[in-house]
């Protein structure tokens, strides 16, 4: 799966199962790629070794929040009408509220 923003793509993985949506980036000493978490209006950077960039969509893939090198052990409480959670590397892309992403299979 990919993740696009204006031209620019990154791979994404969706996390699906309480393992892998427990973990995210928890003790990745290299992150190249982006996660995916459905359903999801929140998170934590708890044991996260690096910063990341975080990307809170709606339903149709408009961004409604975005938080620019999050750093570790910050909690990010939940977010009214956000069902997407995007985590990926710091400034990968250039994000501006109120545009939208695509992620493509």
């Amino acid at each position: 799966m990919k993740l696009i923003y204006n031209d620019k793509k990154i791979r994404i993985v969706e996390c699906k199962t309480f393992f892998s949506r427990f973990r995210g980036f928890m003790l990745k000493k290299k992150i190249d790629y982006a996660l995916l978490f459905n359903n999801c209006n929140s998170i934590h950077t708890f044991f996260m070794k690096k910063n990341i960039d975080v990307i809170m969509c709606d339903k149709n893939n408009v961004i409604l929040y975005y938080y620019n090198d999050l750093a570790k052990n910050r909690i990010i409480l939940p977010k009214k009408n956000v069902n997407k959670t995007i985590e990926l590397p710091v400034n990968f892309f250039d994000i501006e509220k109120n545009t939208k992403i695509r992620i493509d299979e």
